[in-house]
């Protein structure tokens, strides 16, 4: 069984040459410390190249990490006990990412839901209705709002693969995602 959410074309695969960092779970425990440290290592990384403007390299810098820390956060927070591994891209027009993970079927099942809702419909709107209704019930859990936000202010395009994995009760989950970044930075 394979499900698919979000924009297709961003998950059929990173052919550019790629970087990877794995993250194992082991005897410091995989925590929220590691997704900063990871998302800046990453950020710090791929805006190199843009250097010699400081004011590309903070943008650039600033969007990467946000994206990069708010999906390995998802996939700290959410998965089954294992690694999670990060895939990165970049071209001269967008940077790519890939997080992969496992997820017990529950989790998959209440993702699912929420990617269901947060995928259709302009993510500006769904955005602000996310908001409203997280200041009416502070206590709901799982509103989107890091995913919508990356879509709705970042341009990110973001698409999730839901397939089984080879244990009961465990699904992979794949999260793509693509942020523009500008020609200007060239």
């Amino acid at each position: 069984m394979t499900a698919l959410f979000g924009t297709p074309d961003i998950a059929i695969g990173m052919k550019e040459s790629v970087s990877r960092v794995r993250l194992f779970d082991g005897p410091l425990d995989l925590s929220w410390r590691h997704c900063a440290t990871t998302s800046d290592f990453i950020a710090d990384l791929f805006a190199l190249r843009f250097q010699s403007s400081r004011n590309d390299y903070m943008e650039v810098r600033h969007s990467i990490g946000y994206l990069v820390n708010e999906l390995i956060e998802n996939a700290v927070k959410f998965r089954a006990p294992g690694e999670i591994v990060i895939e990165a891209s970049m071209d001269s027009e967008c940077f790519k990412l890939k997080v992969s993970n496992d997820v017990d079927g529950e989790n998959a099942s209440e993702f699912q839901s929420l990617l269901a809702d947060i995928t259709l419909g302009d993510p500006k709107d769904l955005l602000i209705q996310r908001i409203e209704a997280n200041a009416a019930n502070p206590d709901a859990g799982r509103s989107g709002l890091g995913l919508l936000t990356l879509m709705s202010d970042y341009g990110a395009r973001l698409a999730w693969i839901f397939s089984s994995a080879d244990e009961d009760d465990r699904i992979c989950l794949e999260t793509y995602a693509s942020i523009p970044i500008s020609q200007t930075h060239n």
